[in-house]
């Protein structure tokens, strides 16, 4: 019998943990380090969801292992006005490499907590509570966060926050506004989605959060210029704009953070996943004259873990080593590689309707027949399901959708990308008979 079947194991899972997303995976995780896991029966696993989509760097990265053993023996956890050096020097240093003047830092532990953040800081500074968000975001759980999210689970917990307003998201893709020619009219659909939420609003928009890339939401990456767009059409509502990197930051998208490329700066910036490499460390970046005017009117947002020691020394050493291992510039280039092979399985696979996507953050997204691209969870399913029959993790997107959203660790190499490419070859053609 496998290990990975153990019926004391399964009895106490199924007697006492709480579902929380779905179906548990069939398999054990004994161990995990570099860009895999190992299972109970000592099968490596091919890790292309970077854990969380957290795990930046793979598993147990040595410097990691052993900033994280330091801290835990010397400096762990304090009482959230007490500061630490490894606190001051994170915030410094994210402030030096993020753009703009976003040089006013909070620490916390998750990415729903800096959402929250930062859209309760909004709120705050400019008196008024509409929130705007994309119709395929997923910005957390929490209050504020789960109000501004929609590409599920939104049905059944009563009323969110009263003011969560709504924009179509940018998909290239499926967008209603694709005219038969294919041409996206873009320009039309924020003009129509923000004729839409003026006439909703109440007069009180507060501020839009959205992801440079819409990863939950299936990895839409919206066309150039559009991310410039929006951030006028907040202007002329004198809206802040939050940019939630949770998943994008830190290089994954070929730029250390993914909204360099279309050069606009928000009023806040969000880090989570990414900046923890697997450790629980968020932050919510905003400008002087913001937090400024925020502390002048009694910002609260005291949480247990703000400005932890523990956690922020493992930042300071990510992002280090992220700069220093030239990481970004890796993502592009690996990147660039996976998504030529995802392109050439589209030429041999019809279900393939589209491979999107910048760096290492892409979405592969299946069909039913490419003509009505009518989506095909049931085929996704199946294919993730083979593929990790086959020793490869992926993930797949919530929301009716067939899209898989792959996302190995920046420690990836060119071997382990064709790896990964081939597992799916196999998959498909698998699933598919």
């Amino acid at each position: 019998m496998s290990r990975n079947a153990d019926p004391d194991f399964w009895a106490k899972a199924n007697a006492h943990l709480v579902r929380y997303g779905g179906a548990f995976s069939p398999l054990i995780a004994e161990s995990a380090a570099g860009n895999y896991f190992t299972d109970a029966d000592g099968r490596r696993i091919l890790d292309f969801t970077s854990g969380q989509m957290s795990a930046i760097l793979g598993h147990s990265h040595p410097e990691i292992v052993a900033v994280a053993r330091h801290y835990i023996g010397e400096l762990d956890h304090l009482y959230s006005t007490i500061l630490s050096r490894p606190v001051v020097e994170l915030a410094a240093l994210i402030a030096k490499v993020s753009p703009g003047r976003l040089d006013r830092v909070l620490l916390v532990s998750t990415g729903g907590e800096s959402n929250e953040a930062a859209l309760r800081m909004a709120k705050l500074v400019t008196g008024r509570h509409e929130i705007v968000a994309m119709s395929r975001s997923w910005h957390g759980v929490t209050g504020g966060a789960a109000a501004a999210t929609y590409s599920s689970s939104r049905k059944g917990y009563g009323p969110p926050q009263p003011g969560a307003l709504v924009l179509p998201a940018p998909d290239t893709y499926r967008s209603r506004f694709i005219d038969d020619r294919g041409t996206y009219d873009w320009q039309g659909e924020l003009d129509f989605g923000f004729e839409l939420v003026d006439r909703q609003s109440s007069g009180a928009l507060a501020a839009c959060i959205v992801e440079p890339i819409l990863s939950s939401g299936g990895v839409l990456e919206p066309p150039e210029g559009w991310m410039a767009a929006l951030a006028e059409k907040c202007r002329e509502r004198d809206m802040h704009l939050i940019f939630d990197e949770a998943q994008t930051g830190l290089g994954r998208t070929g730029t250390l953070f993914a909204c360099e490329r279309d050069g606009v700066v928000p009023q806040y910036l969000t880090l989570s996943k990414t900046l923890g490499a697997g450790l629980p460390l968020a932050a919510m970046l905003t400008t002087p004259e913001i937090e400024d005017v925020a502390a002048e009117r009694g910002f609260l947002f005291y949480t247990t873990h703000a400005s932890d020691p523990l956690p922020a020394a493992v930042g300071l050493k990510v992002i280090e080593v992220i700069l220093r291992d030239k990481f970004t510039e890796r993502a592009a280039t690996l990147g660039k590689r996976l998504k030529d092979g995802l392109m050439a399985l589209q030429q041999r696979y019809d279900c393939i309707g589209d491979v999107r996507g910048r760096g290492l953050l892409l979405g592969l997204d299946l069909v039913k027949d490419r003509r009505s691209r009518t989506p095909d969870p049931e085929l996704a399913q199946k294919v993730a399901r083979t593929c990790l029959e086959l020793g490869m993790m992926t993930s797949t997107v919530r929301g009716g959708f067939g899209i898989f959203r792959i996302a190995p660790p920046l420690t990836v190499d060119e071997a382990e990308i064709d790896l990964g490419l081939e597992i799916f070859d196999r998959a498909l053609t698998k699933a598919l008979q």
